[in-house]
């Protein structure tokens, strides 16, 4: 269906393409008559701006990209709710990606968006990203970039995070607290700085409570689309090497609620036998039997604050403004339920 233009609207009214354009942003300076022909014609003929001729003129495409690791997850499926709901106030389209863990995919992705000439750009890293040059490219093209959750240190732009090391402390702190000592850790790869962070809390609660850190007692779990299988699997490792262990703290949710799983089929009572914590508060977490503890990561609140920033960012770009890039860094809560009730 050939885009109606302006020209041909001014040509219907024998008026100016001008005064077309300008009774379509009702300047004052047209008359109300000539408005309403305007509008009423422009209806008639499903008149739509040229967003490619507004973007030129505004130097804004109202876009943004996303770049997640994995849309199917209840933190980032939060995340996205907090972006697309300010996005919105904002008139701003979400163009939203999956990484799916994969550093060469993230990659041909940030190219994909800054073709696109998006606006601004908020990205969670994938696992296997370990150089940071498709990121610095961003920033020296003078687009905003936001990261959050999985960041990276060395890379100079806005973050919002949460202190994974103090939530990993809290976490590991309570399981000591309810009386366990032989505590193992379910950490997501070696990689992402948030797992990182996650094991030295997990490690410093150990030394700080004068309990000898044990590395046979940590295990590793890859991948975040099949970590409900990986928490079964890491669960009857644990029951064959190590069937002293009365206490866990799991990277995720989704591998706490696959250990639960495994050690209910084998008779294992929680928290009796064995005490659990999770991480992220997944829905699923309140539903499962025994329901279960968790840190409580606000997801939400994370994409809301994601998008602010780097709505900011975008505003002082186009008056030419210097930008201060700010680590926002938000709170979070372990809830205690029944895998820690003993």
């Amino acid at each position: 269906m050939k885009q109606v233009t302006l020209r041909e609207i001014a040509n219907k009214l024998n008026i100016s393409i001008t005064t077309v354009s300008k009774a379509l942003k009702d300047y004052p300076d047209v008359s109300p008559k000539t408005k309403s022909l305007v509008k009423e014609l422009a209806s008639t003929l499903n008149y739509k701006p040229n967003a490619f001729a507004v973007n030129l003129r505004t130097r804004e495409s109202k876009t943004i990209g996303l770049i997640i690791p994995v849309i199917v997850h209840h933190f980032f499926s939060n995340v996205i709710k907090g972006i697309v709901a300010q996005a919105e106030k904002k008139g701003y389209l979400v163009i939203i990606l999956q990484s799916n863990e994969s550093y060469e995919l993230e990659k041909k992705q940030i190219d994909l968006l800054m073709n696109q000439r998006v606006d601004g750009i908020i990205i969670s890293l994938a696992n296997g990203t370990i150089e940071y040059k498709h990121l610095t490219d961003v920033i020296k093209a003078n687009t905003p970039l936001v990261m959050f959750d999985k960041i990276a240190k060395i890379v100079n732009c806005s973050k919002v995070i949460i202190d994974d090391r103090k939530a990993a402390y809290d976490a590991t702190q309570h399981l000591i607290d309810i009386g366990c000592r032989r505590i193992a850790h379910f950490r997501g790869s070696l990689l992402p700085q948030n797992s990182i962070d996650r094991f030295l809390g997990y490690r410093k609660a150990l030394d700080d409570n004068g309990i000898k850190y044990d590395p046979s007692l940590v295990y590793i779990c890859e991948c975040d689309d099949n970590s409900f299988e990986e928490g079964k699997e890491n669960a009857r490792l644990l029951m064959q090497e190590h069937n002293d262990v009365d206490g866990i703290f799991i990277n995720t949710d989704l591998v706490a609620i696959g250990a639960i799983s495994e050690f209910n089929d084998a008779g294992i009572k929680i928290p009796e036998d064995i005490a659990i914590v999770g991480f992220s508060n997944w829905f699923m977490s309140s539903i499962i039997s025994p329901t279960l503890s968790t840190i409580d990561q606000p997801g939400v609140k994370m994409g809301k604050a994601a998008f602010k920033q780097l709505y900011k960012e975008i505003k002082l770009k186009k008056r030419n403004k210097p930008v201060e890039y700010q680590q926002i860094v938000l709170k979070t809560k372990l809830i205690q339920r029944d895998s820690t009730k003993l």
